[in-house]
C-alpha cells in the first residue's frame, strides 16, 4: 500500500478512537444493575433507572457475571452477511415454535405483513417515513451506537456492504439525534414513566417514549434494553410490553433487539424479548446471534460491556469486536424494513 495512503488512514482511524474515548468512558460507567422503585404516599411505585437507583439504595449491587453463553450459532447460521459475500439473503418470519429455540433465529429480521401494516398506519399518520428513533439505556447513547453514519468518513462498509449507503442516506439525522427515550441508567420502566422525561423538552405528564415520538415524529423505534429488573424478569416484561404497545398505539413500528450479555444467567430476558416479538408480530434484531461467534462472544471480562473497535467493516481484524457488529447489523435491520416498505 502506497505509503502516504496508509499514514492518512492510520490517522484517521485515530482520530475516529479519540472522539470515541468519550463514549467508551460513558459505557464504562454504565453499570449491568437496573432500576429500583420508590413507593409512593399514594402505594404505587415509582420506577428508578440504574443510576438513581445506586444512589438511593447502596445495597443494589451488580449481578455476578455468569460463564459465557455456550456457542450453539456460527457465523454461517446467522443471516448477517459477512465480507465477500452479497447482500444478506431474505428470512422466513419467526413463529411461535420458534420462541423455544431463539438462539437459532436470524441477526436481521424478515418483515411480516402484520409489520407493513403498522408501518403503513403511521405513514398514513403523517409519521416521517425517513425518521427513526432510538429507545433504551447506555448502549443506545449516540456516542457509540449508529451516530457514524451520519458522518462520513467515520465508518467504512468496503465492497460487501456498498449496498447500505442507500439506507445511510434516506435516515440521514436519525442516526446521531439524542433520544428522548434514551438515557444512562434508564431500565423499561424509566422509559415509560412520565418521572423521567426530561422537563426541558417533554410536556407535562409526557413519558420519555412519548415525548420522543412528538419530537421526532419517526415511523421505526429500535428498542434496546440491556439491563433488566432487579432479577423479575416479569416486571421487565411488563414494562417492554409497555413500550411495544405504546409504540405500536402510535402507529410506529418497533424493531425488538436481544442483548449480548446473560448476567440473569439463564437467557430469561432474551426469550422474554422473542416471545413478545413473536406475539406481536414485529422485527427482532437477534443481536445476541450476531456476537456469538466472536472472541469471548464479543463481551469483555465483566460479561456485559461489549468489545470496542472502530467501525470499518471491511477490516476482518475490526470485526473481531462486538461494537462494529452492533452498529452494521442495527443499520441492516433498518434496510430490511426499508427495503420491504419501498421494494428496494
Amino acid at each position: 500500500m502506497n505509503p502516504s495512503v496508509l499514514a492518512h488512514k492510520s490517522i484517521r482511524k485515530l482520530s475516529v478512537i479519540l472522539i470515541l474515548l468519550l463514549g467508551i468512558l460513558i459505557l464504562t460507567a454504565c453499570q449491568a444493575v437496573e432500576g429500583s422503585v420508590l413507593h409512593s404516599e399514594e402505594g404505587g411505585d415509582v420506577p428508578l433507572p440504574a443510576e438513581a437507583a445506586e444512589q438511593s439504595d447502596p445495597a443494589i449491587r451488580t449481578a455476578e457475571p455468569p460463564s459465557p453463553p455456550p456457542e450453539t450459532v456460527s457465523p454461517e447460521s446467522s443471516r448477517t452477511a459477512v465480507p465477500g459475500t452479497d447482500e444478506p439473503e431474505d428470512a422466513s418470519p419467526a413463529d411461535a415454535s420458534d420462541a423455544l429455540d431463539w438462539m437459532k433465529l436470524p441477526v436481521i429480521p424478515a418483515i411480516s405483513e402484520h409489520a407493513l401494516e403498522i408501518y403503513a398506519r403511521g405513514i398514513a399518520a403523517g409519521h416521517d417515513p425517513r425518521a427513526f428513533s432510538k429507545v433504551g439505556d447506555c448502549q443506545n447513547v449516540p456516542s457509540m451506537f449508529l451516530s457514524i453514519f451520519d458522518h462520513p468518513g467515520f465508518y467504512t462498509l468496503g465492497e460487501p456492504y456498498e449496498y447500505l449507503q442507500r439506507t445511510i442516506e434516506w435516515f440521514k439525522g436519525s442516526f446521531s439525534r439524542e433520544s428522548q427515550a434514551v438515557r444512562r441508567g434508564f431500565n423499561a420502566a424509566s422509559v415509560v414513566s412520565p418521572l423521567w422525561a426530561d422537563p426541558e423538552f417533554c410536556e407535562q405528564g409526557e413519558t420519555p417514549l412519548q415525548c420522543e415520538i412528538r419530537l421526532h415524529n419517526p415511523s421505526i423505534a429500535i428498542v434496546s434494553l440491556e439491563t433488566w429488573w432487579a432479577g423479575k424478569p416479569e416486571n421487565y416484561e411488563k414494562y417492554v410490553r409497555q413500550i411495544i404497545e405504546g409504540l405500536i398505539d402510535q402507529d410506529v413500528l418497533p424493531i425488538l433487539a436481544t442483548k449480548a450479555d446473560n448476567l440473569e444467567g439463564d437467557h430469561s430476558i432474551n426469550q422474554i424479548l422473542v416471545r413478545l416479538a413473536i406475539e406481536y408480530d414485529i422485527p427482532l434484531w437477534n443481536f445476541w446471534a450476531a456476537v456469538q461467534p466472536l472472541p469471548n462472544h464479543g463481551l469483555s471480562e465483566d460479561q456485559f460491556h461489549l468489545t470496542f473497535d472502530v467501525n470499518e467493516f471491511d477490516d476482518p481484524e475490526v470485526m473481531k469486536s462486538a461494537w462494529p457488529w452492533r452498529n452494521l447489523t442495527a443499520l441492516q435491520s433498518l434496510d430490511a424494513v426499508r427495503r420491504a416498505v419501498l421494494q428496494p
